[in-house]
């Protein structure tokens, strides 16, 4: 049996650094932090084995910084890197710079990460493991007579999108003839400036949808999945609130979803964890492929939650060369999820970003509480980065008293100083359309109007 890795090196800050430090710490292997000097006082780096300060806070000079990601591997003779999410996390040339030098990144080969991270590419090799697709573009549009045989055949409206989009970015709806020749030339204009790259392909813009996700691990010969998260309360193609199981699916439907994404991770050679995401037609209560994920998600707690598998702990293993242990009879979902993001925003203007000196935190806790957060009483939250503060997870026999729990713990939860999205999550979990299952991507909308 091949041994643990002895030195990871942690590329990421806030709340998803602090969780791998834990999970090496648990395992026995040495955590170096690379940090910004914004994040100097973090806890992170306080609690990690050792660290080290690769630039200052613009994320370009530090976190982006595959050079000083690099060299701090170097210098502290680090076996692997872990990417957390975001930053260089599904970088595949990161990635290959990662294997020409011998270091393991945690996560899947270079090439996968390329392969999956083109949007059309992807769904040729979806196609290809018989795994459905919105209808649209097979490959990449860059005309407007190509767009117009594509809108011949699926219809308006239609959804145009980066091949390298993410993030709910570089998207747009057309929903005439008459503005698809602007629409496309505009989108590929803004997918150049936002991407470096101007391809876009076509698909029908689905407007009665639900987002719904498959968490993956594989050591390269066996792929588990381990259950789906529902994650279609959003704002503006961006999560808030993930649960599982999904409260609209059945079992037929659910087993349809876990091995089409079983059977696009063999088709592509995948190996650690990762998640192929889904939208589900509520009319016609079908799925379609759109993206997959080539990292740990923000929402991978939820799983944890309901299956006890620690998804952290699994990538270091696979990483450190350990095959899987599990099977899939193994795994058993049990009882009801929910995770909320806590983001220091202010819903009442937008949700612009409220940075600020934390003078006192209240983290809330019982039965079945969870937070997942790197924030303190004393901490400042920078401008600099992503304005998620912490995610509360829930747990709980059933939906219902999964909700009613993080309503309490919303309640108990106090970050003084700053405004956070938690008050607005309770308006999102006391709503009848959320109480109910029943409601799609546009939901939460309809609570801001």
């Amino acid at each position: 049996m091949p041994e643990l890795l002895k030195t990871v090196l942690i590329a990421n800050r806030g709340e998803i650094a602090l969780r791998i430090i834990r999970a090496c710490q648990e395992l026995g292997i040495r955590s170096v932090l690379a940090y910004s000097e914004a994040d100097a006082g973090s806890l992170p780096v306080r609690l990690a084995d050792q660290a080290v300060c690769i630039g200052p806070a613009q994320a370009k000079l530090s976190y982006r910084n595959a050079t000083a990601v690099l060299g701090a591997a170097r210098a502290f003779k680090a076996d692997a890197i872990h990417p957390g999410y975001g930053f260089l996390a599904e970088n595949a040339e990161f990635a290959e710079q990662c294997e020409k030098e011998g270091i393991v990144f945690i996560g899947p080969a270079s090439q996968v990460i390329r392969s999956m991270g083109d949007k059309i590419e992807a769904k040729k090799i979806a196609r290809r493991a018989g795994v459905p697709t919105v209808p649209g573009s097979v490959g990449a549009i860059s005309e407007q007579k190509e767009a117009l045989a594509v809108a011949r055949e699926v219809g308006f409206p239609l959804l145009i999108k980066a091949a390298a989009g993410g993030g709910g970015r570089g998207m747009r709806v057309v929903r005439t003839a008459e503005t698809l020749a602007k629409d496309l030339t505009e989108i590929m204009s803004e997918a150049e400036v936002a991407f470096g790259d101007p391809s876009v392909y076509i698909e029908r813009y689905l407007t009665d949808i639900r987002h719904i996700e498959i968490q993956v691990i594989s050591d390269g010969e066996r792929t588990l999945h381990l259950g789906e998260r529902d994650c279609t309360a959003q704002r503006r193609n961006q999560k808030l609130i993930e649960e599982s199981p999904s409260p609209v699916l059945d079992d037929d439907l659910r087993r349809g979803l876990a091995q089409a994404a079983v059977a696009l991770c063999h088709q592509v050679g995948y190996r650690n964890a990762g998640t192929v995401e889904f939208v589900f037609d509520n009319v016609e209560r079908k799925y379609y492929f759109i993206e997959m994920n080539t990292r740990i998600q923000v929402e991978h707690p939820v799983t944890e939650m309901v299956t006890g598998i620690d998804l952290i702990k699994l990538q270091l293993q696979i990483a450190s060369g350990i095959p899987l242990m599990l099977r899939q009879e193994d795994i058993r979902l049990t009882g009801h999820a929910i995770e909320c993001r806590i983001n220091a925003e202010d819903p009442q203007r937008g949700f612009a970003p409220s940075p600020g000196k934390i003078p006192w935190f209240r983290a809330p806790g019982g039965f079945g509480v969870r937070l997942d957060t790197h924030i303190e009483t004393g901490y400042v939250i920078p401008p600099f980065y992503d304005s998620m503060v912490g995610k509360l997870i829930c747990w709980a026999g059933d939906r219902d008293e999964a909700i009613a729990r993080m309503r309490r713990a919303l309640d108990e939860l106090v970050v003084d100083g700053v405004t956070t999205t938690s008050q607005f999550h309770k308006t999102i979990l006391e709503s009848p359309q959320f109480r109910s299952g029943e409601f799609n991507t546009a939901f939460v909308g309809t609570l801001l109007k």
